[in-house]
C-alpha cells in the first residue's frame, strides 16, 4: 500500500483519541483534552532527546550535545506557549465538565514523573501514583545517572577531577548542591571551555523548567482558585510548592562566585 499523509501519520486513529465525557458535550472539554494529550506528545519526544543527549554528554560529544539541548530548550519554550491556549478557558467552562475528571490529575502523569527523575528529581512518595510496570521504568531511572551527572561524567572523562562520589547512580535523593564541584565549574566556565556552553543551556532548561511550574501555577490558580485539585492534592497550593526549586542547584549557585 502506497504510503501517504494519513497513512504515515495515522492521522485517522489520532483524531479518534479525543473523546469528551461531558454531555453536549462541554465545549472546552475538547481543548482540555487536546492540550493534554499534545502535553504527553512532547513528554515523549523529550524522553527521546534525553536518551541521545545522556549518550552524546557521557561520550563527549559536543557538538551533539549542543544542538539537542537546544532543541531540548525549544520544546520548553512551546509547553509554556501551550498554557497561553488553555488559559482562554474560563472557570466557568472548566467547571462545566470538570467532574468528568473524577480523580484524573496531571500529577499522575507517568511521561512526567520519568523525566523528573532523569532530570534528577526523584523521591520515593511519587511511586505510589503509578502501577507496577511503571515503578520497575521509575527504578531503572534511579540506577542509571541523571542528566546532570552525565555532564558530570563527560567533563570527568574529558579531564576534570569530578569526584566519583557524584556520579553513584542507585541515589533516591533530588539534585543538592555540592560546594566541592563549584570551582571546579568555575574554571570551566574562567577558562571558556566546551563545558561552559552546555552549562549555560543546562541553565537555560532548568529556567524553561522553572518558568513552566510558574505558569501552570497561575493557570490554576485563575481557574479554580483554592479548590482541591482533581486527585486529591491542595490543588494549587501543592503545585506552589514546586516553585523556585531548581533541577541543576550548582549551576545558579556558582553565579555569586564569578
Amino acid at each position: 500500500m502506497d504510503i501517504n499523509y494519513q497513512s504515515y501519520l495515522k492521522v485517522d486513529d489520532l483524531l479518534e483519541l479525543q473523546v469528551p465525557l461531558s454531555e453536549g458535550p462541554e465545549h472546552d472539554e475538547l481543548l482540555f483534552i487536546t492540550i493534554h494529550q499534545v502535553y504527553e506528545l512532547w513528554f515523549k519526544q523529550l524522553l527521546h532527546e534525553f536518551d541521545l543527549l545522556q549518550e552524546s554528554l557521557e561520550s563527549a560529544s559536543f557538538s551533539q550535545s549542543n544542538h539537542t539541548l537546544k532543541r531540548v530548550r525549544a520544546i520548553l519554550k512551546t509547553l509554556v506557549g501551550q498554557l497561553d491556549i488553555l488559559e482562554t478557558m474560563t472557570p466557568i467552562s472548566f467547571e462545566s465538565f470538570r467532574d468528568r475528571l473524577q480523580k484524573a490529575s496531571g500529577f499522575q502523569s507517568f511521561q512526567f514523573r520519568k523525566l523528573e527523575f532523569i532530570l534528577g528529581r526523584r523521591t520515593r512518595e511519587t511511586y505510589k501514583l503509578h502501577d507496577e510496570e511503571m515503578c520497575a521504568e521509575l527504578e531503572d531511572c534511579i540506577n542509571r545517572r541523571s542528566l546532570y551527572q552525565s555532564l558530570l561524567f563527560g567533563m570527568k572523562k574529558f579531564g576534570h577531577a569530578i569526584p566519583d562520589t557524584r556520579l553513584e547512580t542507585g541515589l533516591l535523593e533530588p539534585n543538592a548542591e555540592h560546594d566541592i564541584l563549584h570551582p571546579i565549574l568555575v574554571k570551566e566556565y574562567r577558562e571558556g571551555g566546551h563545558y561552559a556552553g552546555l552549562m549555560e543551556l543546562f541553565v537555560d532548561i532548568d529556567e524553561g523548567l522553572q518558568e513552566w511550574r510558574y505558569r501552570h501555577v497561575k493557570m490554576a490558580e485563575r481557574t479554580i482558585g483554592t479548590k482541591a485539585g482533581t486527585g486529591g492534592s491542595s490543588g494549587v497550593e501543592y503545585l506552589r510548592r514546586s516553585l523556585f526549586q531548581p533541577i541543576f542547584p550548582d549551576l545558579w549557585a556558582i553565579r555569586s562566585l564569578f
